[in-house]
């Protein structure tokens, strides 16, 4: 099957800081240098690492900066023949400061352009595979010629075998957002978006909403504590690893990444959850956006010699 990951490509510039100032205050930060990185474009990267051959878009304008990014993802494995460009759009950067074990992410907005799909485009979608997304981008997706889009425009893939895996992050869900993910195949929630989204953290208050939205998976990360999912209303818990941590940027996207690459293999549920919270784990002990990086192998050698 395909794998397509629709969203976010950036240059990651890193800070260090010893806090995190308040508002009208002031500190000093240390400068990183900074890497290719963004949210789903990490997630394509591990995917290809872990022997997918996904297809990856977003929408960029015509700078050089764009062009380093694309070229970044070739040279990763990641197909981007799919890729927009429109010029006058801001350079898609993302400051990112490491503090205390935890970062603070600040992304330059991008705006809310509509990004049409063409036709060569929308035949590729239009096939059975994977989908890889998040909201922010699903809302901006238009097939160029019929002007079909947002939740049309998911159900008509849908209809076509396309299952959909929404990574929420730290923005949950609300009710506008539901029709989009109405039949997805998985929404994966931080613990941050699941509260947001549903007041609290029992897993099971999720249930009833999961069951409505015709939802097959619904998984909870919980960074050191691993995960928990409602596998069609199975509870299935994995716990967490003990490890030193050097940077956490990215290990959602390798969570999900890895993930995506166990259902696209059709690996039992159960095992890719538990392979997708070592991934992760492995991915917080390496700096960068992209430390979840490597083969299965690796991963599992990883695994066997802690």
């Amino acid at each position: 099957m395909s794998a397509f990951f629709i969203g976010d490509v950036a240059l990651d510039e890193y800070y260090t800081a010893e806090r995190w100032p308040g508002v009208a205050d002031k500190d000093f930060v240390q400068e990183l240098p900074a890497e290719c990185g963004g949210s789903i474009a990490n997630a394509a990267v591990v995917h290809a690492a872990l022997g997918g051959k996904p297809e990856f878009i977003s929408l960029l304008n015509d700078s050089p900066l764009s062009d380093r990014l694309i070229a970044d993802l070739q040279a990763n494995g990641v197909s981007t023949r799919h890729m927009l460009r429109q010029a006058g759009i801001p350079d898609s950067r993302n400051l990112i400061f490491l503090v205390g074990g935890e970062h603070v992410v600040l992304t330059v907005e991008m705006g809310q352009q509509p990004m049409p799909l063409p036709p060569a485009t929308m035949e590729a979608l239009r096939q059975p595979g994977l989908l890889y997304t998040t909201l922010y981008r699903v809302r901006r997706l238009v097939e160029a010629e019929t002007g079909l889009g947002q939740a049309a425009l998911l159900a008509d893939l849908r209809q076509h075998g396309r299952k959909l895996i929404f990574d929420l992050d730290v923005g949950g869900a609300d009710e506008a957002d539901l029709p989009y993910l109405t039949g997805a195949e998985v929404v994966i929630f931080n613990e941050v978006g699941f509260r947001a989204t549903f007041g609290a953290d029992d897993l099971h208050l999720a249930e009833p909403w999961r069951q409505r939205m015709g939802i097959t998976r619904l998984i909870r990360t919980m960074a050191a504590d691993g995960a928990e999912a409602l596998d069609r209303g199975r509870v299935t818990r994995v716990r967490g690893l003990t490890v030193g941590v050097v940077d956490v940027t990215g290990a959602g996207d390798t969570f999900g990444a890895a993930l995506a690459s166990g259902l696209d293999q059709g690996q039992d549920f159960d095992q890719a959850l538990e392979f997708s919270v070592a991934a992760a784990s492995r991915s917080v002990t390496i700096h960068g956006p992209r430390g979840g990086k490597a083969t299965r192998a690796e991963v599992m050698d990883w695994l066997a010699k802690r």
